[in-house]
């Protein structure tokens, strides 16, 4: 994941910005309800960008990764239509506590522009409906280029989005950061339509970073930066989570990203270990391998 990165990350003041007001009266709206919901993944399960996770002699990488972690953020669906074939395939190799979270075809959002979606949407929703209770949160994200000067087309869209499959959303564009009047607009449509809004922590995007949930549910890509500053971003990731579950959220979705995707298992396997100790959870710690570069830690 190219997206962000920097060529000099030790320059980057990764702190975390404070949460929008929004954040806290979304989520104590949900504050006595007693659930709370977890899942980890990485953004792939192919061997050749995880080299060193699967051990000699792994016939099928997603059945292995899918008993490692407890979900994966799908990227195949963003660069092909998905068939409801290929879908139960996938459904079918994984246990049952696991989730998928599909990525929006790039037909419907870089090509179209979601411009006449209707029918590639339909498609797309009665594809990923196989995966059925294996089906976590699909997402949109939208081209870098993509303004707000285009918002109603991404109503319309969001609007035909059918409700029973979950959506979380993604901009880019910095005009959808700089101009409070926009952001309000765009949140408030989320908020509307009980739609996540993604996050993205990424060296050179910082203005991603909005910390304005529309919904109990947080959606979290997380880009490394293959530096040493890595495992301490996640775990002030982990105290954020924390003061928020206390505040009443419910689900977390969290996805970790590498511009070299080599130590993606190895960070989120950091993640996931201080996760369960603040969080009094006991998600499975994936396998650690000696040869995914440990001096990171």
């Amino acid at each position: 994941m190219k997206f962000g990165k920097v060529e000099n990350p030790e320059l980057v003041d990764f702190t975390l910005p404070k949460d929008h007001p929004d954040t806290k009266n979304i989520l104590n709206e949900f504050k006595n309800q007693n659930s709370f919901e977890a899942y980890v993944g990485c953004a792939k399960w192919n061997r050749a960008d995880l080299k060193g996770f699967y051990p000699r002699g792994t016939k099928d990488e997603l059945t292995y990764y899918s008993k490692q972690f407890n979900s994966i953020e799908l990227n195949a669906t963003f660069y092909k239509m998905p068939d409801w074939q290929q879908v139960q395939t996938w459904k079918n190799k994984t246990p049952d506590d696991f989730k998928f979270f599909p990525k929006i075809t790039d037909l419907i959002t870089h090509y179209r522009r979601l411009i006449n979606v209707e029918e590639p949407i339909q498609n797309y929703c009665n594809a990923v409906s196989n995966f059925e209770e294996k089906l976590g949160m699909a997402f949109m994200q939208l081209h870098d280029n993509f303004k707000p000067k285009d918002f109603e087309r991404l109503k319309t869209a969001l609007e035909f989005f059918p409700p029973e499959i979950p959506l979380a959303v993604e901009v880019r564009n910095e005009e959808w950061f700089s101009d409070e009047k926009v952001s309000d607009d765009f949140h408030n449509l989320l908020k509307e339509l009980n739609m996540a809004n993604i996050i993205v922590d990424t060296a050179g995007r910082r203005d991603m970073l909005h910390m304005r949930l529309t919904s109990p549910v947080v959606f979290i890509r997380y880009v490394g930066a293959n530096h040493a500053s890595d495992p301490k971003r996640l775990d002030d990731w982990v105290a954020r989570i924390k003061k928020w579950k206390e505040e009443g959220l419910q689900k977390l979705y969290f996805f970790v990203h590498q511009n070299l995707e080599v130590e993606s298992p190895l960070l989120a396997a950091h993640f996931i270990e201080n996760l369960n100790k603040e969080l009094n959870l006991s998600l499975k710690i994936p396998n650690k391998k000696d040869d995914i570069n440990p001096t990171l830690f």
